[in-house]
């Protein structure tokens, strides 16, 4: 039996979840699809899909073992393209990790451009700003705003953008409207989770600022939730721009201190360590370094 197509029956089934519909669009009967299924399991000595009348998803082996083919088909594939002299364009399912304040307007633009160039490319955004194991939960790039990396990730810096300090202009007229970070000394803040240590604001991380001394009145992992709460007059909060540029031009945020205090954090886009990329990671990268990407939203803020 052809082991490479047999890998291949195997990362459509798990990624369609159907051996009827991978039968069809492999030119298989349902029945040869299953046994190039049970042909790899027996290789392996490992079961890669519980499957029943309802169903088919992948088992702990399956997931590790797909995370590990997945990539090489791929590469494969545009390698054969390639080889061939023939153009590959972009195309399958790209799955993006990024913060979930990246849901705004501003990307939104990009994301319409992009698929305007790449309508083959099916764009599934996880919102989490957390570390993810990219292999295991299949992830093919992670955008994060961070001013360091963790050691041995693959990394390529996009932009940068600015964290505005910002408040409500009724909050403003009740605690009075601060000059310096010295007039922040104990002032009430909601936090993004990750930055909340100990009633400080660790700064110098971010820019060439001194710490800050806050009282926490709120903290989540939601930049959203964040926003509303400030919204609503409970306090400071720092916002990344793209995410506070509407309230700011509206006049239900005012930020706060000079622009050159804001922090300026780089957009990183991360990867796996991979000796070649699938067209659909690679053209997204390029897009998002590119005119079209989020530098133009750098040249906005």
């Amino acid at each position: 039996m052809d082991a490479l197509l047999s890998l291949r029956v195997f990362a459509e089934v798990a990624e369609h979840k159907s051996f009827a519909f991978v039968a069809e669009r492999l030119k298989l009967s349902p029945a040869m699809t299953t046994k190039h299924v049970q042909h790899l399991e027996k290789r392996i000595g490992a079961r890669l899909l519980n499957r029943n009348n309802r169903n088919v998803s992948l088992t702990e082996a399956g997931a590790l073992y797909l995370a590990t083919v997945r990539p090489l088909l791929e590469g494969l594939t545009e390698a054969e393209a390639q080889l061939s002299h023939s153009t590959l364009a972009a195309k399958g399912t790209l799955k993006i990790s990024m913060p979930v304040w990246m849901a705004n307007p501003f990307f939104g633009r990009i994301m319409a451009a992009y698929h305007a160039e790449n309508p083959e490319v099916v764009l599934d955004f996880d919102l989490n700003s957390q570390k993810v194991n990219m292999v295991e939960e299949g992830i093919d790039l992670a955008l994060r705003a961070a001013p360091t990396l963790d050691e041995g990730l693959i990394a390529r810096k996009l932009a940068y953008v600015d964290f505005p300090l910002v408040a409500s202009p009724g909050f403003l007229d009740r605690f009075g409207r601060p000059n310096t970070f010295d007039d922040l000394s104990g002032a009430p803040f909601l936090l993004y989770s990750p930055m909340v240590f100990g009633g400080r604001l660790r700064l110098r991380e971010y820019a060439d600022l001194p710490d800050l001394r806050y009282k926490l009145v709120m903290q989540s992992e939601n930049e959203t939730l964040i926003q509303i709460g400030v919204r609503e007059g409970m306090g400071f909060t720092f916002l990344p721009y793209w995410l506070a540029a509407d309230d700011l031009a509206t006049g239900r945020l005012e930020a706060v201190l000079p622009r050159e205090d804001w922090p300026r954090v780089p957009i990183s886009a991360v990867y796996s360590d991979r000796s070649y990329l699938p067209a659909k990671v690679r053209s997204f990268l390029d897009f998002l370094a590119g005119p079209k990407g989020l530098g133009q939203m750098a040249v906005q803020q």
